[in-house]
């Protein structure tokens, strides 16, 4: 059985949109349960979502451990070894206290991919395949959160661009997830459950068309 790892932020978590029960949507709804029940037989599929995540960066509100790339290592290490790990963030970035252009918050992505390229993470260690996702853009109409993600909207419709650049630079896997979900107008920036059906779906797609030799190779 092959292994992937989904590393991302709330909505990989399973945040909801709108205020219910531990705020959390339930194992096979968000993307990567609805993953799960789509490659299940073949793939054993980790979720790592953690609301707040950012790619790179300290926050100094909501704490140390929001450090994407502090965990991403030790994470690696309890899980390897692994065929494909999937990196989707950047929302968090957007925050205006991190200040942050498009091009940087890429950076902080290819900086993602530079460590885990360096790592003997993969099968017979080597190094694991990499899909970089870029979020769907925030909608234009953050809610209560327009303050904490001030001039977001602009920037994240500029996130697929960057990303793609970087990925071509790493040579390493790319979706844009605008390409298929939109971020919920209920509060601007979480995916929705039918979102999450959508992504999954469209991520089931994207690991075949890797292209992926018989395990007994």
């Amino acid at each position: 059985m092959r292994s992937v790892l989904c590393y991302g932020d709330s909505n990989t978590y399973g945040q909801t949109t709108a205020n219910k029960p531990d705020d959390r949507y339930p194992h096979d709804v968000r993307w990567p349960g609805v993953l799960r029940g789509l490659i299940g037989n073949e793939w054993l599929v980790i979720e790592e979502g953690l609301s707040g995540r950012t790619t790179v960066s300290n926050d100094e509100i909501e704490g140390p451990e929001k450090n994407g790339r502090t965990y991403l290592r030790p994470c690696i290490m309890s899980h390897k070894p692994l065929d494909l790990i999937i990196i989707m963030l950047g929302t968090n970035d957007l925050k205006v206290r991190f200040n942050k252009t498009p091009c940087e918050i890429a950076m902080g992505i290819g900086a993602l991919v530079t460590d885990i390229k360096a790592m003997p993470a993969g099968v017979e260690g080597k190094i694991p395949e990499i899909l970089i996702v870029a979020p769907p853009p925030t909608a234009l109409d953050l809610k209560e959160w327009s303050d904490v993600f001030l001039g977001a909207q602009e920037k994240s419709r500029a996130l697929a661009r960057e990303y793609e650049r970087i990925a071509e630079a790493h040579e390493v896997h790319f979706f844009d997830a605008g390409l298929v979900v939109n971020s919920s107008d209920e509060d601007g920036f979480h995916l929705d459950v039918q979102a999450h059906k959508d992504l999954g779906h469209a991520i089931a797609e994207e690991i075949a068309a890797i292209g992926w030799p018989d395990q007994s190779d």
